[in-house]
């Protein structure tokens, strides 16, 4: 027995039960700085102990959706699963989850752990846990003010995944030109995965795509399919470059408006069909990428299917909650590409009234340039009220405008709450409308919504 370890894990646990029961937040990164106080090394020694091993789950968009579907396969195979399933995933809300999910005797308590991580605590996190398996999802500009350019991260990524051992495995995501380049050669094995249906393709690339060249001689790439942003199957005439073989490839993609999805996964060992409750083809990609990650580590088929038919979106991930007679459906905006992706999505899904909420708060990225990134010209012909509102709601609105939304369609609101009511008072009875909020908005959106006995507390589902 490891006494500062067993004395870290304990004020951990009691930090959050405190944090909770005052009704100071969820306690879901405090206690990571709590036991790290103690034990500087207290997420290094708890991941050690994990039987089965870690798997760090990382990617501009879908970390959460895709780490909470993973795990929800892995328990569904029987695997007793560690997860960070709030959310906080920087170094101190990993280290917080672990200590809340171990012994007081610092054993954890499962055999398997997946970690959802930050793009920037990557390095860090892949250092101090030593995971089995690293599941790549896709490279994205996102809160340029916090992360900078997309070559920055890319770097330490590329340093990072060098660093890992032969027994150790890259499951990525080959249809990102990035991330495919950046996984070549590596001494870890590297197994890919990537989408072959053209059904939903995009005739170009879209403003907001950050992979337009060849990373290995910088001329322009040449896209047979492109499905989302700068992901697709592509070909760099001048060197020859590729999209590697794909070891998973997604087929047979049905897009089910907002309802879900299904599609039939092609592998060595034969098709599988998977379904899931959630829409877009962003989460088929998130579907995907869970899959993949868990047929490498061994699980068997059917539990895939099983796993993936009973995953339910994550709080604030295509949320449904009815509030006062009225269904509202809560999505996540935070990046050009994501924005870009729901606006796709709601095209396809039905036109409804729409609650836009944005802040520039640290977690959102203080810099709200990134709103002149978004297409938003695609909801001209949707015809639907647009309500705006949060911190810089006034920002969404001004974009909104120079889209060529006509003024009678925009109705600027202030912050929360009143943004909320006002927005549900102009519902019709038994109607439903959507809310894009970013990641603070969506947070305080939430908090309103529990206090009024709508949904849990996040840390709480």
């Amino acid at each position: 027995m490891d006494p500062r370890l067993v004395l870290a894990v304990m004020a951990g646990k009691a930090s959050a039960f405190l944090i909770r029961r005052l009704g100071r937040g969820g306690g879901t990164a405090a206690p990571g700085v709590v036991a790290s106080t103690i034990d500087p090394a207290v997420l290094d020694k708890l991941a050690r102990q994990v039987d089965g091993g870690c798997v760090v789950v990382a990617g501009t968009n879908g970390k959460t959706t895709t780490s909470r579907m993973l795990a929800g396969i892995l328990t569904q195979s029987g695997r007793r699963v560690i997860h960070n399933r709030s959310g906080s995933n920087l170094v101190r809300g990993i280290t917080a989850a672990f200590a809340e999910q171990s012994t007081v005797t610092g054993r954890p308590r499962g055999d398997v752990a997946v970690i959802e991580s930050d793009e920037a605590a990557f390095p860090e996190v892949v250092r101090r846990t030593r995971p089995r398996l690293v599941l790549l999802l896709n490279l994205f500009r996102d809160q340029l003010d916090r992360y900078g350019e997309l070559d920055t991260i890319a770097a330490r990524w590329g340093e990072t995944l060098r660093s890992l051992p032969p027994d150790a495995t890259v499951v990525v995501n080959a249809d990102d030109p990035a991330l495919a380049t950046l996984t070549e050669g590596l001494t870890a094995a590297r197994r890919t995965f990537g989408l072959t249906d053209g059904r939903y393709q995009l005739d170009d690339l879209p403003h907001a795509a950050d992979a337009a060249v060849c990373r290995r001689c910088g001329a322009p790439l040449r896209y047979e399919r492109l499905f989302l942003s700068h992901l697709g199957d592509y070909a760099c005439d001048a060197c020859g470059y590729q999209r590697p073989a794909l070891d998973v490839a997604a087929r047979d993609v049905q897009l089910c408006g907002l309802e879900g999805l299904a599609l039939t996964l092609h592998t060595a060992d034969g098709p599988i069909a998977v379904s899931a409750g959630v829409p877009g083809l962003y989460n088929a990609y998130n579907a995907l990428a869970a899959a993949a990650a868990a047929l490498t580590l061994g699980v068997r088929p059917e539990a895939v299917t099983e796993g993936l038919a009973r995953f339910r979106s994550a709080f604030g991930r295509i949320e449904r909650v009815t509030y006062r007679g009225r269904k509202l459906v809560i999505v996540l905006v935070k990046n050009p590409v994501g924005f870009n992706e729901v606006l796709r999505m709601l095209e396809m899904g039905g036109a409804a009234p729409t609650l836009i909420l944005i802040n520039d708060l640290d977690a959102d990225g203080r810099d709200v340039s990134w709103l002149w990134d978004v297409d938003a010209e695609r909801l001209l012909d949707v015809p639907v009220p647009l309500y705006t509102g949060g911190i810089r709601g006034d920002d969404m609105a001004l974009r909104l405008k120079y889209a060529g939304i006509p003024e009678e369609r925009l109705v600027p609101l202030g912050d929360l709450p009143d943004a909320l009511d006002s927005f549900v008072d102009d519902l019709p009875a038994d109607g439903t409308g959507f809310i894009l909020p970013t990641y603070t908005a969506m947070l305080r959106l939430r908090e309103l919504l529990a206090a009024r006995g709508v949904v849990q507390a996040f840390w709480e589902e």
